[in-house]
């Protein structure tokens, strides 16, 4: 392994996987909180055909020139995306629907035109759909480097503003805050993290890497700074592990496995986070109903005493399972591991029989105070 992390290809990809990562779960953060998932599918979509003229101006395969174009497509799709949204009637997922296949359908048509004049396979402008990690370079991580510092830097800047506009826009604007140009800024900084995954995982699987670390970290919290940070790690914990499963296993895409790993980041987070996962929820939610029918089983016990007059009258095992329909032993056993109940004796009588202890007497008075609190 030692070895292998030695090879200068397998740096450059885990140091380009890591500051994907970084940048997408950050960014994505924002655009899964403002109900904007589909943004990063839609900017990933129109960047082919900024690739497309970025390869045609340059004339050759030239990263600068070609990241540029694909930055300047982005910018175009979200400032169309925008202007549809506020002067059209149209909502955000027609805008995002309309300006995905127009710019996509352009880029089709440039990438078959760039082909039919021989020089598209040369140019490899076809791993741009997929991603080719292997084919970073040195330099191309200084400029993907450069772009994920600015970007997050302006997040830092203006942390407070992003926030205010993602939770509450309308109260934003009464105050006096850009609205226009903070949402313009977020979207074109997702148009950056674009740009910066296209050579690593392609423009068809970038919208997993933007939506997906969020996605996973909103399960572990409901505080954005932690979010943030959350999805960030997640996106870097995929990125370097999709790299390294890629370096030992031969003939496996770098980007197809950082997609399966950060969807199985997703996966346990949706079935393990301890507040939001599935089976914590549905633990909880069998708990809450074991409770109910004990303090249903409880409160049998204290309207039987009642009714014949004797706090201390034992009521038999049958007749409260009649009461309820089914079978309350384990209710009761519960109940008198907690001390409320006590196993009682109903001569000549056999059957189990059950009465309520002075404690069972207080928690049927006072059903709010808890085991622990002191009487």
């Amino acid at each position: 392994m030692l070895a292998l992390l030695a090879d200068s290809t397998i740096q450059n990809v885990l140091v380009g996987a890591a500051l994907l990562g970084a940048i997408s779960g950050v960014l994505g953060s924002f655009a899964v909180l403002r109900r904007q998932s589909l943004l990063g599918d839609t900017l990933s979509h129109a960047a082919l055909p900024g690739i497309c003229i970025g390869f045609l101006l340059a004339g050759a395969r030239d990263m600068p020139a070609i990241l540029a174009g694909a930055l300047a497509a982005g910018a175009l799709a979200a400032l169309a995306i925008i202007g549809i949204t506020r002067h059209t009637r149209l909502k955000t997922d027609a805008a995002l629907g309309i300006v995905l296949s127009v710019f996509f359908a352009l880029g089709v048509v440039l990438l078959t035109f760039i082909q039919s004049t021989g020089t598209g396979t040369q140019a490899g402008l076809e791993t741009f759909l997929f991603g080719q990690a292997a084919a970073i370079l040195r330099a191309d991580l200084y400029l993907m480097g450069a772009i994920t510092l600015g970007a997050l830097v302006l997040v830092a800047l203006l942390w407070k503003e992003f926030k205010l506009v993602t939770f509450d826009p309308v109260f934003a604007r009464t105050s006096g805050f850009p609205v226009l140009a903070l949402e313009i800024a977020l979207t074109m900084m997702i148009a950056l993290a674009v740009v910066v995954g296209l050579q690593m995982v392609g423009v068809i699987l970038m919208a997993a890497m933007i939506v997906a670390p969020a996605v996973a970290a909103r399960q572990w919290t409901d505080r954005l700074s932690v979010m943030v940070v959350l999805a960030a790690g997640f996106g870097i914990l995929a990125g370097t592990s999709g790299a390294i499963v890629s370096a030992t296993a031969r003939g496996l895409s770098t980007g197809p496995l950082i997609v399966l790993a950060i969807s199985a980041i997703v996966l346990v987070s949706l079935l393990l986070a301890p507040r939001n996962g599935l089976i914590p929820a549905w633990l909880r939610q069998r708990a809450g109903r074991r409770e109910l029918h004990e303090t249903l089983v409880l409160g049998t016990l204290s309207h039987l005493a009642v009714e014949h007059g004797d706090p201390d009258y034992r009521a038999e095992q049958a007749m409260i399972d009649a009461y309820h329909g089914t079978r309350t032993h384990q209710a009761l056993e519960a109940l008198a591991q907690k001390g409320l109940v006590a196993p009682a004796r109903h001569a000549p009588e056999t059957t189990p029989h059950w009465r309520l202890t002075d404690k069972g007497h207080a928690r049927v008075a006072h059903p709010t105070e808890r085991e622990d609190e002191p009487q």
